[in-house]
């Protein structure tokens, strides 16, 4: 199964925070599973990183790949039909970085790993 990790799984992933369940810690950790972080999460992190309100231990740009390369996983990027979807979707929620990662994983596919309930209601798969 192919998981995007929503920025705060990500976050508490690398950060070990134990208030992942046990189901989405299993989904990551198993190397059946393919995990991918969004840029769009990076885009949030930066912005919330330089408004104060995330405190990253490296800048971004360090952060995250070796974060990424670390624990093996991959880097979506963000393309113009994944933009495009966002126009179609309903406004079950009104985070963009979130409307974005409903589009990736309807358009790729996959399963998102997210506290965020409101991803069921675009009929994405939702590990948690």
């Amino acid at each position: 199964m192919e998981l995007l990790l929503d920025t705060h799984v990500f976050l508490w992933w690398v950060d070990g925070v134990r208030a992942l369940p046990k189901a989405a810690r299993a989904a990551i950790a198993d190397p059946a599973n393919g995990c991918r972080l969004s840029l769009v999460s990076c885009w949030e992190m930066a912005i919330k990183s330089s408004l104060g309100k995330l405190k990253l231990p490296a800048p971004i740009e360090r952060f995250v790949p070796e974060q990424l390369a670390a624990n093996g996983f991959r880097l979506l990027d963000i393309d113009l039909a994944d933009i495009a979807r966002v126009a179609t979707l309903p406004f079950h929620h009104r985070d963009p970085f979130d409307r974005l990662l409903a589009a990736q994983a309807l358009d790729g596919g996959l399963a998102i790993v997210s506290a965020d309930g409101v991803f069921r209601r675009y009929g994405v798969r939702r590990v948690w």
